[in-house]
């Protein structure tokens, strides 16, 4: 075609149809990648700061925001379940339900720990520090997929909520939270004035992390022959967002790598995204093999 035509008005137009086919042709890829019979559900997402006081809870609130514009730049619905804010800055804990199609499947790959290298804004010295946290996703059941929680398998402790919410937030003891005793899994929810509701809340907590519990079970028996395993277990350091003494973020599982790293905090993730679906597509593959 542009052999034949060769006008900037033309070749500019079709530089815009190639863009807009490369977008569908992506589309298309991450239906392929995504197959997963959980895949296509919505996501509960949490993060807990590690070590480290103020400044790890200041880098779970980054994490916080970083997801949440994620979220709103692929059209995706945003509901706070639980937040339990730091005593000087960023927060203890927060619990996010992420609604959308495929909102599971593309996030299930940022589950692990995310290393933030940087200049503290708490140190009047100064210093570099190295701040670390935990990020939980699991699907969300929802109505589809039916987890039987008994009665007699849960404790459930209320009590007076110590998050924002105005006056009358601590007056009554409206919060939640449910042990489950045969795993000892424990969850709560705060953020809602009804001690029924944050019940509501906390038991779709529950059943998405016992089925999250699950699938890892059956992942575990397709993969036991698989010697690379531990490289997308629970536990290990899948990034690191460096800002001092220079300005990179690298997935240590893809070797996936970029320098804006103002873009990646603001929610750009998804090349870190698909490059990790193609990573574990591969590595399902060689798993098949060996078995």
């Amino acid at each position: 075609m542009t052999d034949e035509e060769q006008s900037d008005e033309f070749l500019s137009a079709l530089a815009d149809q190639l863009k807009i086919l490369e977008k569908k042709l992506q589309k298309i890829e991450l239906k392929t990648l995504l197959s997963g019979p959980e895949d296509k559900v919505s996501a509960i997402l949490e993060i807990h700061p590690g070590a480290g006081g103020t400044e790890a809870q200041d880098w779970s609130e980054m994490l916080l925001r970083m997801y949440t514009r994620w979220a709103e730049d692929n059209e995706m619905g945003i509901e706070l379940l639980d937040y339990l804010p730091g005593e000087e800055a960023g927060v203890k804990s927060v619990t996010l339900s992420i609604e959308g199609l495929y909102a599971y499947g593309l996030l299930k790959g940022e589950q692990g720990i995310h290393r933030l290298i940087r200049i503290s804004p708490f140190d009047s010295s100064g210093r570099r520090h190295t701040s670390f946290a935990s990020v939980d996703v699991y699907p969300d059941c929802g109505q589809e997929i039916q987890i039987e929680v008994k009665d007699d398998d849960l404790r459930v402790d209320v009590f007076r909520s110590s998050g924002p919410g105005g006056q009358s937030v601590n007056k009554t003891s409206s919060a939640v939270r449910l042990t489950h005793l045969p795993t000892g899994i424990a969850v709560q929810c705060q953020n809602e004035k009804s001690q029924h509701r944050n019940k509501d809340m906390a038991l779709k907590i529950l059943k998405a992390k016992l089925y999250e519990i699950e699938v890892k079970r059956q992942e575990e028996d397709k993969q036991s022959k698989y010697a690379e395993k531990s490289a997308i277990a629970w536990g290990s350091q899948i990034r690191t967002y460096t800002l001092q003494p220079y300005r990179l973020i690298k997935d240590h599982r893809t070797s996936t790598e970029d320098g804006n790293v103002e873009k990646v905090l603001d929610g750009d993730l998804n090349t870190f995204i698909r490059n990790y679906l193609l990573y574990l597509h591969g590595e399902q593959g060689k798993a098949e093999m060996s078995s």
